[in-house]
């Protein structure tokens, strides 16, 4: 069968939705064999099209001619070309990454853009392949990767509008098609070298196994559908456990300990939880010992931080104008959450009684709902800053007894919306503060108080 042919009948079975006339196709072009036969499978099959050309400018003169061979390509099929060059090298190092991370995020920054541009259905399609995809799951596999990781690349991402319409095709294929047809195609020089991990996989690993297993290739696109498959089942159980564990609470997600600790397997488990909050498959471990440390205890990703908090794991976002709960790991000067602003002051009282006892009274004097001053010897960190939930209890300043937050709100004659704005200060399990209202007595200043912690509350 024809490689057009058998690329329109797979593209049917795998974008039934997108057909000639309804969409919109951004086409990503480097100049190479890849990108310039699915140019070709594509025009050929009446989409309608745009090629998206990136010039990194890595690579001298080569660089130069890959844009004029993708120019000249989207000339002679009368379709639209766009070129955006790069000074790749500054961005790598004003980005502090890798040239090759660089130019992918540059790349598809661009893509986006374009892509955003267009009002009516579009999407970004590359050029990636059957051979691509081996390479990609070897690499993951020895670098450490999840059931996922084993899949491949996939053939559709919904969030980015990306289509991979050639993963079922060898690359042979495609320059068999190329040569047929003579569509022409410029050779990256850099592709023979080893200089890149994918290269060695290409070059080196990946021949070496064939002298022992001559279909290792055939073999591992077989294994990569069978895992993709399997993969589904595996999400399916997972999704059920994860149902059952997570209880979502405003922006964020709470977790029973003991139910954590219960899960089984809870490795496999552990990962699929924090996987969705930034957190790295190296920090499983962790999370794992995080259900037996001690109340405040943390873990933290780019995005997200685990809260061992009483008999729960509290999952919250770092951003502090959004988190529930927030922790003060030290005596910072200030901190911004939800409900307000948080102002921190350490001090050491006199020695001399006669002055403490002065500077004692004046603290005393000053004093307002807004502004609370603690025996700092008292206080444990980290401190934990939450809305106030149903059994909280505390010593309120004056009194020797406790008293449940509801009966506090009730003589303070709060009103139902009023109560859903407090939050309060927790240290070591035990309330310290309503913030604005009223502080614990066990943690007031005394005459033996050596040194104070003065809290402002600003709404």
């Amino acid at each position: 069968m024809d490689l057009l042919q058998s690329f329109l009948q797979h593209w049917q079975q795998q974008y039934p939705a997108l057909q000639p006339g309804s969409c919109r196709l951004l086409l990503a072009v480097s100049g190479g064999p890849d990108s310039m036969v699915m140019t070709d499978l594509l025009v050929r099959g009446g989409f309608d099209c745009t090629v998206l050309h990136c010039n990194f400018g890595l690579r001298g003169d080569e660089s130069d001619r890959d844009e004029q061979v993708v120019k000249s390509l989207a000339a002679a099929y009368n379709v639209e070309v766009k070129v955006r060059a790069f000074d790749t090298k500054a961005e790598a190092d004003s980005r502090q990454l890798s040239i090759q991370e660089t130019a992918r995020e540059l790349r598809y920054e661009w893509f986006g853009a374009e892509l955003n541009k267009i009002q009516a259905p579009a999407y970004i399609v590359t050029a990636h392949h059957a051979d691509d995809n081996i390479e990609t799951m070897l690499m993951r596999l020895f670098r450490g990767t999840g059931i996922r990781g084993l899949t491949g690349i996939p053939a559709f991402r919904k969030d980015a509008r990306l289509l991979r319409p050639l993963l079922v095709f060898r690359k042979q294929q495609l320059l068999d098609h190329a040569a047929a047809h003579a569509i022409p195609f410029a050779e990256d020089s850099s592709n023979s070298t080893d200089k890149y991990t994918r290269n060695f996989f290409r070059n080196r690993l990946i021949p070496a196994v064939k002298e022992v297993y001559p279909n290792a290739e055939e073999n591992l696109v077989h294994t990569i559908a069978m895992l993709n498959e399997a993969t589904m089942l595996y999400e399916q159980s997972v999704n059920l456990q994860l149902n059952k564990l997570l209880e979502q609470k405003g922006n964020e997600w709470h977790i029973p300990v003991l139910k954590w600790q219960q899960a089984k397997p809870l490795q496999t488990i552990t990962w699929e939880i924090i996987r969705q909050f930034g957190f790295s498959a190296g920090q499983t471990a962790e999370a794992i010992k995080l259900l037996g440390a001690v109340n405040g205890s943390t873990l933290t990703s780019p995005t997200h931080r685990l809260i061992r908090n009483r008999n729960w794991i509290i999952i919250t976002t770092t951003d502090t104008d959004q988190a529930a709960h927030l922790l003060v790991e030290e005596p910072v000067r200030e901190l911004r959450f939800p409900g307000g602003t948080l102002r921190f002051h350490t001090e050491e009282l006199p020695l001399d009684e006669t002055a403490k006892a002065a500077a004692i009274s004046k603290l005393q004097e000053n004093r307002d709902a807004g502004t609370v001053v603690f025996d700092a010897d008292k206080v444990d960190f980290p401190l934990l800053v939450r809305k106030w939930k149903t059994g909280d209890y505390f010593y309120p300043l004056g009194m020797q007894k406790k008293k449940k937050l509801n009966r506090f709100f009730i003589d303070q004659k709060l009103s139902p919306t009023a109560k859903e704005q407090v939050w309060v200060l927790e240290s070591n399990r035990k309330l310290i503060w309503i913030a604005g209202y009223r502080m614990d007595d066990r943690f007031k200043v005394t005459a033996a108080t050596k040194r104070i912690l003065k809290v402002v509350y600003l709404k």
